[in-house]
């Protein structure tokens, strides 16, 4: 590419966190937003402060355990106000120093573009938008991304950033990057047809820049026609699109053939809803294309939509993590959460998935933990209801969100000032648990899985 063209960095920040481990987790909004930015004539390049495969880390198999794996870990203070908490905080992700090195080594940028995951995590994104600061002082920052959304308030008083972007961040990204290079995107109406508003225009996300291509994350949809009182991805991403299937199905041969990827990760918060026009022909493409590669689901299925006919396609076309959004087995007081499952509807999909050839350790049901208002005797219920089924209880701990049903529930429960700062929303912490925080009653669910 010519030099006079504008170069712009992307980041990926840190996390800080009790506890941070690489449960397929890849920045797919940020490396998205650069392979558009190849596509319309900007030089990019990407840091990622979480990079597990970084030149200067010790040499670790990529393909373990389906691509994922643990951080590194550094030790750091625990954050003002969660002192009552008796367990160590740390950043994870890589040295400083070597994002520093990293840094220098770079084109100098005309322009930042920072994301940001959980909203609790923010401390690692201030802490990387300072370290960018002070080598580039003159260059604008722009951050996104789900903190920078959901908090949008905090992250302008305490990010760091020049910028904040709301929501996807694509409609805007032209006009900024225009206005802040003084650049003008080439062929940005016409070339390659992209249409913010069609997923089927979008490029595939530019993992290529990273050290490894351990394993691919998909995303075969944008949205979710449901709107649970615990989940944000209704203000996150409003509105419901699918891609096409056959597009999908160029998209994991690609990877495949080019990177020799053999795991694929669903990040759809809704594979299966309309699944004989959408996930049917997507799993029959793949059963016919006869590859040796395995699909993960960690983002959950709909348990109603789990029929014999899918469960059994999902099994052939190679699916070995499959993860079902139960939330709790009171299902006769779960109207307040969502309304996506019954009773009869979770013990008819277990059927379906373990006739279809799935065993025990295949299968896991996410149990929602540390509501407002629950009792840790109702969460050891439903942790013995699903054992009982022969499939596997996954706790999940919950963690307030801003802009959801449940979040004024939140608020009147919790020990914290869940409004003034974000770390308190911290899920390790059971926020909403009015008595002050036991290890023991993490402890004690943890046993009771086994």
């Amino acid at each position: 590419m010519s030099e006079n063209l504008p170069e712009i960095l992307l980041v990926n920040p840190w996390i800080y966190d009790f506890a941070a481990y690489d449960f397929w987790a890849k920045p797919v909004g940020l490396l998205t937003i650069a392979s558009i930015l190849r596509q319309h004539g900007f030089n990019v390049s990407y840091i990622d402060c979480l990079d597990r495969f970084h030149p200067d880390m010790a040499k670790t198999d990529p393909y373990a355990r389906n691509g994922r794996g643990p951080y590194l870990k550094t030790g750091v203070p625990r954050p003002e106000g969660l002192q009552d908490i008796d367990r160590n905080f740390s950043r994870y992700g890589i040295k400083k120093k070597w994002f520093i090195e990293d840094l220098k080594a770079i084109p100098r940028p005309d322009l930042v573009l920072v994301t940001s995951l959980m909203t609790y995590w923010y401390p690692g994104v201030k802490e990387t938008i300072k370290i960018i600061k002070e080598l580039f002082p003159d260059t604008p920052l722009i951050l996104g991304g789900i903190y920078a959304t959901l908090c949008y308030s905090h992250a302008l008083q305490q990010s760091g950033a020049d910028i904040i972007v709301k929501g996807q961040g694509i409609k805007e990204l032209f006009e900024l990057t225009e206005k802040l290079t003084g650049f003008t995107p080439l062929n940005k109406q016409d070339c390659p047809k992209f249409n913010t508003d069609v997923l089927d225009t979008y490029p595939y996300p530019a993992f290529d820049l990273q050290h490894q291509v351990s394993y691919v994350p998909l995303v075969t949809s944008k949205g979710c026609p449901f709107s649970c009182s615990y989940c944000a991805s209704h203000f996150l991403n409003p509105g419901f699109m699918q891609r096409s299937p056959s597009l999908v199905l160029e998209e994991i041969e690609y990877w495949h053939k080019k990177y020799k990827v053999k795991d694929f990760v669903f990040y759809d918060d809704a594979l299966l809803v309309d699944s004989t026009n959408h996930a049917v022909p997507i799993l029959e493409g793949i059963i016919n294309k006869g590859y040796n590669i395995c699909f993960h689901t960690p983002n959950a299925l709909h348990i109603r939509e789990i029929t014999k006919t899918n469960a059994s396609l999902m099994f052939k076309a190679g699916f070995k993590t499959m993860r079902l959004g139960l939330e709790t087995t009171l299902f006769e007081d779960r109207t307040s959460m969502d309304r996506k499952v019954t009773e009869d509807d979770f013990k008819k999909a277990v059927i379906c998935l373990k006739n279809a050839g799935f065993k025990k350790n295949n299968i896991g049901a996410y149990l929602l933990a540390g509501l407002p208002g629950q009792t840790i005797d109702s969460v050891k219920a439903s942790i013995k209801t699903v054992k009982q089924t022969g499939i596997t209880p996954i706790i999940a701990y919950y963690t307030p969100i801003p802009h959801t049903k449940m979040w004024p529930r939140a608020l009147a429960s919790s020990r914290y000032n869940l409004e003034s700062d974000p770390i308190f929303t911290n899920n390790a912490i059971l926020p909403c648990q009015l008595d002050p925080f036991l290890w023991e009653t993490i402890s004690s669910f943890k046993k009771l899985v086994l």
